[in-house]
């Protein structure tokens, strides 16, 4: 069984991963929040310090990548592959973001399979680097997914990542099992699940209906609870008093991280984490609503070392 860490855009950067890393078992691999796609002339791909291969010493991570012109795609992997090494590289075909949909980017792909076979064709020919796919049911219907693997079967991929909701969701219902299971049941590549991990009894439930499936992503899951791969793995919980005790090593360490890495931006990032990192201890609505009321770091950490105790 292998368990990647999934990409959060503007979240999950080299900082939170390395530290998951060092404070936490059994996280394989990881793909990285995307990178948008540009013709070679445009890029400057020495700026993407988060891809920099001493910035991802302890784990193996893929590149993520943003577009939908052939063109522009293979030379930002051949770009990548000439500056840093890469070989492998990740499409991202999922993203559900209003503005990214309507330019036919993300999760506005899934209605063009076409257009998506023609991406991974002219990669395959251009390229010698893996190439992957991370994808949703559809915008708006399953059967746009269907559509998509379909295509997708007449090319070796790497693997495919499903997150099984449609775009329109974004993140909210339920996931749609019985679609997914179809996808399941058509691909030829590789299926990757991604989606609604949050507890030992969800990836339970779902490893006893698709046996078949060996590689699990987990993105928010991983962030309301850091130590859940290595619960999957023992398939027991962790005590609370050592996932607390150890919680507060690794929050320690990626605060000070944040901190010395994005000077006056730091706030904002704590924020976006503890949306996630506040289920780990429970918070009320109110004390979540009171601790992103905070206006500089100082009083944030303050007023949590407050509602934690």
């Amino acid at each position: 069984m292998k368990i990647w860490l999934a990409p959060l855009h503007g979240i999950t950067s080299c900082y939170v991963r390395n530290t998951l890393y060092r404070h936490v078992g059994n996280i394989d691999m990881a793909i990285v929040p995307f990178y948008p796609t540009q013709e070679r002339s445009k890029l400057n791909v020495k700026k993407w310090n988060d891809l920099f291969p001493e910035n991802n010493l302890l784990c193996d991570i893929i590149p993520q990548l943003m577009g939908n012109n052939p063109a522009h795609i293979v030379d930002t992997i051949q770009c990548l592959n000439e500056s840093f090494g890469y070989k492998a590289f990740n499409l991202n075909v999922g993203c559900p973001v209003n503005n990214i949909v309507r330019k036919k980017r993300g999760c506005g792909l899934m209605p063009y399979p076409d257009l998506v076979e023609k991406i991974v064709e002219t990669v395959l020919k251009l390229t010698n680097c893996r190439f992957s796919i991370k994808m949703r049911l559809g915008v708006a219907h399953p059967e746009e997914g269907r559509r998509m693997i379909e295509k997708l079967n007449r090319y070796p991929l790497d693997f495919i990542v499903i997150h099984p909701r449609l775009g329109i969701q974004q993140y909210d219902g339920n996931v749609d099992l019985d679609n997914f299971a179809d996808l399941l049941s058509i691909s030829k590549n590789k299926i990757i699940y991604n989606g609604d991990i949050c507890t030992i009894d969800d990836f339970k439930k779902l490893q006893n209906r698709f046996p078949c499936i060996d590689e699990w992503m987990i993105g928010r899951g991983l962030l309301k609870n850091p130590f859940l791969s290595e619960e999957i793995v023992a398939g027991i919980p962790l005590s609370s008093e050592e996932k607390n005790k150890r919680f507060i090593s690794f929050y320690q360490e990626l605060h000070q991280l944040i901190v010395d890495n994005y000077k006056s931006y730091s706030l904002p990032k704590l924020k976006e984490l503890w949306h996630y990192f506040a289920f780990f201890f429970g918070f009320t609505s109110l004390e979540l609503k009171e601790l992103l009321r905070c206006n500089h770091v100082g009083q944030f950490e303050d007023y949590l070392n407050y509602i934690i105790k």
